[in-house]
């Protein structure tokens, strides 16, 4: 089985496709920490990736397909979960072609449902406790950082919902319950 998790950052797509993994032997493909991987992998495409990313530069859609079709070639487990890609509509299209040239199918993309200001209370609340704890909150975990990366989100990202819902593909999960019932909610769509 063959997913993409969406939603706004905090909603918690990593959360829930760590539970996947576990659970379903499934491979997460987080374009992030492919990247990070490819860098120092010494791999031609890696070597091109460390170019593009010291000049600090944004990786092309061209190298994160490559990237994704190397993984797509290997061990395919119990299917790929798509966290951080596709983020537009060119890369939507771009991954449907290259699962298609790979004889793999998508087969729901699903969306996390949240409230923006729960959400940003979440994040802010879960910063906080990070502190009180003794550790440190992420850098990018503050009310102004926060409000930017929504509205990257909804800019680039959102499209993709209306994408995969008339595609017949789209199922919408309620993001801001507790972990376990989030987690039923996206069991009940991969049905």
């Amino acid at each position: 089985m063959n997913i993409i998790l969406l939603g706004p950052p905090g909603a918690g797509k990593g959360t829930q496709a760590s539970m996947l993994v576990d659970e379903r032997n499934m491979i997460q493909l987080s374009t992030g920490d492919m990247l990070r991987d490819a860098k120092t992998s010494g791999t031609a495409m890696g070597k091109k990736v460390a170019e593009v990313m010291d000049r600090g530069e944004l990786v092309t859609d061209e190298i994160v397909i490559g990237l994704i079709r190397e993984k797509l070639e290997g061990d395919k487990k119990g299917g790929f979960i798509f966290d951080g890609f596709p983020r537009t509509l060119a890369q939507a299209d771009a991954l449907a072609a290259l699962l298609e040239e790979q004889g793999e199918a998508l087969d729901v993309a699903i969306e996390m449902q949240v409230n923006d200001d729960v959400l940003v209370e979440r994040i802010l609340g879960r910063a906080a406790e990070a502190v009180a704890a003794g550790g440190t909150a992420r850098a990018d975990d503050n009310e102004e950082s926060l409000k930017i990366r929504l509205m990257a989100y909804y800019k680039q990202t959102s499209p993709l919902i209306g994408y995969y819902y008339a595609k017949g593909q789209l199922k919408s999960v309620d993001g801001l319950g507790k972990i376990e019932a989030v987690k039923a909610e996206i069991a009940k769509a991969l049905k």
